[in-house]
């Protein structure tokens, strides 16, 4: 069972435009929503979880009409949202066992089975009895986790989870959604290249609310093989290469910057060829070498 979303749009009340015309096939499994702060994926992720209307457009979970059918979606959805709330003087068992009352299991036994399960997937059983105002952000993430998966979901949206998260921590968390793909449609919605690299079989690039680009992700890597060029120069070069170059990236590197362009061709002395990665086909995307250009070039926008 996947998701089909057709043509789906949203403007607020500021006139901003958060989703246009926005189109997607989502298989079961791992899937990665890419894009920007600000791009409209918390936009669409709260429309796919029923806390929003879309001005217009269709979206199917399966046979379930989301838009008209909200009661059936939540039934079998899971959703963790980019920042939530706990009550900090609750332990981790009172609180799920609450939310799990509050999601329709209601038989004491199967209730408790259930939490325990759960809390021993997400590595929260040993912290049981510990209150969450005491929890890392790590910890809090793998407790939301737990909450997103009563009920056995058949969708299950996690928005930008592993911001703000220590080295350890994401690697934790990342690994406990990597087992979640098997039998339900995961969207992870996350500005974070390396989420999406690490976990998701398919995934889409999202930037002013329009998709620019839907793939797989090594297909889009492989697709950029022989196009992707590299200089290190000095960062008052820069205006001047942007004038002749198509620019996708650049960073600091020792005290100089890295370069990075896109080109059929050699686009001169000095630069050399470079093996693509994910993050080279979400610039590309960006700066228009994917679909429609909606962007300025991402080297305007790092810190250089």
């Amino acid at each position: 069972m996947g998701l089909t979303i057709r043509n789906v749009s949203k403007k607020y009340a500021n006139g901003v435009q958060a989703l246009n015309n926005v189109t997607l096939d989502i298989p079961p499994g791992m899937y990665g929503l890419l894009g920007p702060n600000g791009a409209g994926k918390s936009t669409l992720m709260r429309t796919l979880a029923t806390l929003q209307e879309p001005d217009g457009g269709q979206i199917f979970l399966g046979d379930i009409d989301v838009v008209s059918q909200k009661e059936a979606v939540r039934q079998t959805l899971g959703y963790l949202p980019q920042e939530f709330g706990v009550y900090p003087k609750a332990s981790a068992e009172e609180l799920l066992d609450y939310f799990a009352v509050l999601k329709g299991i209601t038989n004491r036994a199967l209730r408790k089975a259930t939490t325990e399960a759960l809390l021993k997937q997400t590595n929260l059983w040993d912290k049981r009895k510990q209150k969450l105002g005491g929890f890392s952000g790590g910890m809090k993430q793998r407790f939301g986790v737990a909450v997103a998966l009563l009920g056995n979901p058949r969708l299950l949206i996690v928005d930008e989870p592993t911001a703000g998260l220590d080295p350890a921590e994401r690697v934790r968390f990342l690994n406990l959604l990597s087992e979640l793909g098997e039998n339900s449609v995961v969207i992870l919605s996350t500005h974070i290249v390396e989420d999406v690299s690490e976990l998701c079989t398919n995934m889409a690039i999202i930037n002013r609310g329009q998709i620019l680009l839907e793939a797989q992700p090594l297909e889009a890597v492989a697709s950029l093989n022989g196009r992707i060029w590299r200089t290190l120069t000095d960062k008052s070069n820069l205006p001047a290469l942007q004038q002749e170059h198509q620019i996708i990236s650049a960073k600091l590197l020792s005290g100089r910057t890295l370069v990075h362009v896109y080109s059929l061709d050699m686009p001169g002395n000095g630069f050399e060829p470079v093996e693509p990665d994910l993050q080279d086909v979400y610039f590309s995307a960006l700066t228009g070498c994917f679909g429609p250009a909606s962007a300025q070039p991402i080297v305007e926008r790092i810190a250089l």
